[in-house]
């Protein structure tokens, strides 16, 4: 196979436990982000990897294709590894499992670099910024790239700070995008990356992608137009049900 979608979907979580079984207008999280992917031209393969016999349940009811794996993976890749260690498999999308808004364009944009441009080994996505109150959101993190669209950084601070403002515009003189946590990688670098020591940056902002740049290897970001939230609270999940709405 030249490309498959995984999805991590662990029950616990320190800030939402249980969130990816929770109800969006009748159907589980899992299930919206299942039925988005499912929909990728790209995909050769998806599946949804997951720690819990509840959520595989609830998989096997939507009529979806569910793989249990250990509890003791400290992160999704890892999880990731593990369904994808005995398959024949060119390029990897790490489908987040808290992210119903999610559309299939953006698995196909990731999918379709790695595709055609083989020295390119992790792929991620960014989206510009329109709303204010994002900015000093630590929930919401910034990436700022280079001229070839290759990440310098990825923060939960706002980056690049904002010296200078224009008169009518939102952020000047340069954008700030938000970081949508897909990626896609090559299957040789998804293991390399899993292998790698966490890094002091990693600790530091809580964000497994700056072990890849502490590292020295690098991870191309495409622009999209769309937007997506991360179901990190009750919160969140109630901006997605009247989004959707």
């Amino acid at each position: 196979m030249d490309v498959i979608g995984v999805i991590p979907a662990r029950y616990e979580s320190s800030r939402f436990p249980g969130k990816v079984l929770a109800n969006i207008l009748g159907r589980t999280m899992i299930q919206w982000v299942w039925e988005a992917a499912s929909k990728a031209h790209l995909l050769e393969d998806l599946i949804i990897a997951t720690d819990d016999e509840k959520v595989m349940k609830a998989i096997e009811a939507f009529g979806g294709k569910g793989i249990l794996t250990s509890k003791g993976h400290l992160s999704g890749a890892d999880r990731i590894c593990e369904i994808v260690n005995p398959l024949d498999v060119k390029v990897i999308v790490n489908i987040q499992g808290d992210e119903p808004l999610i559309k299939p364009a953006m698995i196909d944009d990731l999918a379709s670099v790695l595709v055609e441009d083989p020295s390119t080994q992790m792929v991620t996505l960014k989206h510009e910024i329109q709303d204010r109150v994002q900015l000093h959101d630590p929930n919401i993190v910034k990436v700022v790239t280079d001229k070839d669209g290759f990440a310098l950084y990825f923060s939960r601070s706002c980056i690049p700070y904002q010296v200078k403002q224009t008169e009518g515009s939102v952020f000047s003189p340069h954008g700030v995008y938000k970081h949508i946590g897909m990626y896609a990688y090559t299957k040789d670098f998804l293991f390399s990356f899993a292998n790698f020591i966490p890094s002091s940056l990693e600790k530091a902002e809580s964000l497994e992608q700056l072990r890849v740049l502490e590292h020295g290897c690098k991870i191309k970001v495409v622009e999209t137009k769309y937007d997506s939230i991360s179901v990190d609270t009750p919160r969140d999940l109630d901006e997605v049900k009247k989004r959707i709405q």
